[in-house]
């Protein structure tokens, strides 16, 4: 791997470990209390707390687990590597994605918005999916180019955090008019074009280079 590529990497791990330890800081220590300070109407249905916090525990431990997935260290421990896939598939399928679902129902921004956050955990689900059943099949190169599909994906989180701190200083935050539409697919779409130039650049097997 080149220089640049592994500072790339070093700075992506750098921005998940701080939301995924954040993550965990702001719920024992405050509750989350600016975000939900938004969201009582959703509160009040006894829906939204669960899912929320299904959707952010499981997604800052499926980042983690997903990044070293694609070390050659991991990826050569056999035992290693199938534990750490399991928790990241079925933390997916069965924890962070139902509750992202259910958090977008509530999302309060727009049609749009709604649109793209479907679209993107629609998307995660079904190629984390196909992730699973091509490796049952013997697929190894489907399968890692699947995982680079939902990875991408989960990475959004870190991507959608990044462009509303970088709407709040170059721009006018996400209450202007557009703002939060734009971000919702900037923090997903991007992520996707360039998981396919990674994919269309591989060539003969596909295996982790980290």
């Amino acid at each position: 791997m080149t220089i640049a590529g592994r500072i790339l990497r070093y700075i992506a791990f750098f921005w998940i470990a701080v939301l995924s330890f954040g993550t965990f800081y702001e719920s024992f220590a405050h509750n989350h209390a600016f975000f939900l300070g938004f969201k009582q109407a959703a509160i009040k249905t006894g829906w939204y707390m669960p899912a929320f916090y299904c959707h952010i525990f499981a997604s800052s431990v499926i980042l983690l687990v997903g990044f070293f997935q694609f070390s050659e260290k991991v990826y050569n421990n056999k035992k290693l590597h199938r534990a750490l896939g399991k928790i990241y598939v079925f933390g997916v399928l069965l924890i962070a994605a139902p509750g992202a679902y259910v958090m977008t129902l509530f999302v309060n921004r727009g049609t749009g918005v709604f649109i793209s956050f479907f679209i993107q955990n629609t998307l995660w689900v079904a190629f984390t999916l196909a992730a699973l059943l091509l490796i049952k099949k013997g697929d190894l190169d489907g399968h890692v180019k699947m995982m680079h599909r939902s990875y991408g994906l989960a990475f959004g989180a870190v991507t959608l955090r990044f462009y509303i701190w970088l709407f709040h200083v170059v721009g006018n935050g996400v209450n202007f008019d557009h703002n939060y539409i734009i971000i919702a697919f900037l923090s997903w779409v991007p992520n996707l074009i360039l998981v396919e130039w990674i994919n269309s650049k591989k060539r003969g097997p596909l295996t982790p280079n980290l």
